[in-house]
């Protein structure tokens, strides 16, 4: 595998953007494909077996465009069938879950770790098992914010729908002592301000810019980091209609979203 061919990314949807924009931030001349299964989010509601087919799918289309490295930017995958997703491909496979993991117990100081993220994720207990495995001392809490994906795609980021909605949801954590809290969804970064205000003083763990940072060891490792100091090119791939992805994702980049193509899995 060549250190020129393209990074894939691949997530139910729009939210792996937050990884995509955190990848591309930080290695700023790699080419990267992302894919959005738009025609089938959201995964966090979906049955294991539907879950896997559907991450098979995904993974066997960006494997099918010789991609050094495969980024599951979704969290109900990389709770799911990450291993089996690793097990059919010759390449690295990154998940969201682990980077996530290792820097929440890295920044507890009372050993009291808190998890949202959607009911599939948090059903799957895939964050207490990896948080666990690093430190078994860990008191870990988990905690399904269904109504959080909808606030971020519809825009309501911030102002008072978006605070007591957190607040909310949030009230079960704030009576655990919780010292630290994952994110454990890709569209969760967008309310990171709304979960540091009604959270004071808790140390939010952003799984996107964790898993950049896993992402830019492994290719280092590789060694498969791109070479040329060209800024990389970066295409995008959906399932469903692009318009309202383009709408999302655009806020979600902050910049315009070009060369996106609409794909059957």
């Amino acid at each position: 595998m060549s250190d020129n061919n393209p990074i894939g990314i691949f997530d139910s949807g729009i939210g792996g953007l937050t990884v995509f924009k955190e990848v591309s931030r930080m290695m700023p001349n790699e080419d990267i494909l992302y894919l959005g299964d738009t025609a089938r989010v959201p995964y966090g509601t979906r049955s294991a077996e539907t879950v896997a087919r559907y991450s098979f799918e995904c993974t066997d289309f960006l494997m099918s465009r010789h991609v050094k490295v495969l980024v599951v930017a979704c969290n109900t995958v990389s709770a799911i069938s990450l291993s089996e997703i690793r097990d059919r491909v010759s390449v690295p496979v990154i998940g969201v879950i682990e980077p996530g993991a290792r820097a929440a117990v890295t920044a507890t100081k009372n050993k009291r770790i808190g998890v949202i993220g959607t009911e599939a994720t948090i059903r799957s207990r895939a964050y207490f098992r990896a948080i666990k495995a690093i430190d078994e001392t860990v008191e870990v809490s988990g905690l399904a914010c269904p109504l959080f994906v909808p606030l971020v795609e519809e825009g309501w980021t911030e102002g008072d729908i978006a605070k007591l909605v957190a607040e909310k949801y949030l009230a079960q954590l704030k009576n655990r002592d919780i010292d630290t809290i994952v994110l454990g969804c890709t569209h969760y970064p967008l309310l990171k301000e709304v979960i540091e205000q009604v959270m004071d003083g808790v140390t939010i763990i952003d799984s996107a810019v964790e898993t950049g940072k896993a992402l830019t060891s492994v290719l280092a490792e590789g060694p498969l980091l791109k070479h040329s100091r060209e800024l990389g090119k970066h295409k995008f791939f959906v399932t469903d209609s692009a318009e309202k992805f383009i709408a999302v994702g655009e806020r979600f980049l902050g910049r315009e979203i070009r060369h996106i193509e609409r794909v059957r899995l």
